[in-house]
């Protein structure tokens, strides 16, 4: 794939003796919308952290834009454009709305993000703040103060404050309420509409293929469908094998 943002081939993971990805191939194109499916210990998060460097593949190759950074440090793969949402958030409860935003503050160093910047689609506090209205009314609320909804939007904001090419959102709504799960879902919907790629993780599968070009399931660390959101829609015996709904 040229145009990959991420291409990662033959990746084996473990944690000690368990053998978790078993020869996972996994591809992210440049404007692509991905969802990651699978129940619960499948391999979704051990999928993200192998290609951030937080997990290193005991064998197999992980490309960020066409450089291969299999097992190098989580700054090194940011900084070429890729952001990372994890499950938890991992948001500074000791600093407020406005610190967790700035600190993450910078210009993209990629064609594309410098692209945006020439036309005034970059991701600007401002934007941000205007992206999402409930941090704007919380600035200098602690993040320990913040709701859970909240606090998912923070790290998603922050995320965009790194002006990625790619963003990486592993349990996007989990254990949020409806309504606060709909405005993350109209968030994202906007991230695809403002042209970078994302990889989406998260268990309401009717949500994540409305607006997910296409969907990749695993099952005990391999992959067992790829393929896109309407094929996937239209095999409800995929769905109830493979995700349980």
């Amino acid at each position: 794939m040229g145009s990959a943002l991420i291409d990662a081939k033959g990746l084996n993971s473990y944690y000690g003796a368990s053998h978790i990805l078993r020869g996972i191939d996994f591809a992210v194109a440049r404007g692509e919308t991905i969802g990651l499916m699978g129940r619960n210990g499948m391999g979704k998060s051990t999928l993200l952290k192998s290609i951030m460097g937080l997990v290193k593949p005991r064998s197999g190759r992980v490309d960020v834009m066409g450089r291969d950074m299999t097992g190098r440090a989580p700054f090194e793969i940011a900084k070429l454009g890729i952001a990372y949402v994890p499950e938890g958030r991992g948001i500074f409860g000791n600093l407020s709305v406005v610190e967790n935003l700035k600190m993450a503050a910078r210009a993209g160093n990629t064609d594309a993000a410098r692209e945006r910047a020439r036309t005034g689609e970059d991701w600007t506090y401002e934007r941000v703040l205007d992206t999402f209205p409930r941090l704007k009314e919380r600035l200098g609320h602690g993040g320990q103060q913040l709701s859970g909804g909240e606090q998912q939007m923070l790290t998603i904001g922050r995320a965009l404050m790194t002006n990625p090419d790619l963003l990486i959102l592993d349990e996007a709504t989990e254990g949020l309420a409806p309504q606060i799960a709909r405005e993350i879902w109209r968030i994202c919907t906007m991230i695809r509409e403002s042209g970078i790629s994302s990889v989406i993780v998260d268990k309401n599968w009717k949500h994540v293929t409305r607006i997910t070009d296409r969907n990749v399931i695993l099952v005990k660390g391999e992959v067992v469908f790829e393929g896109s959101s309407a094929e996937l829609t239209n095999r409800p015996e995929l769905l109830e094998q493979y995700l349980g709904v």
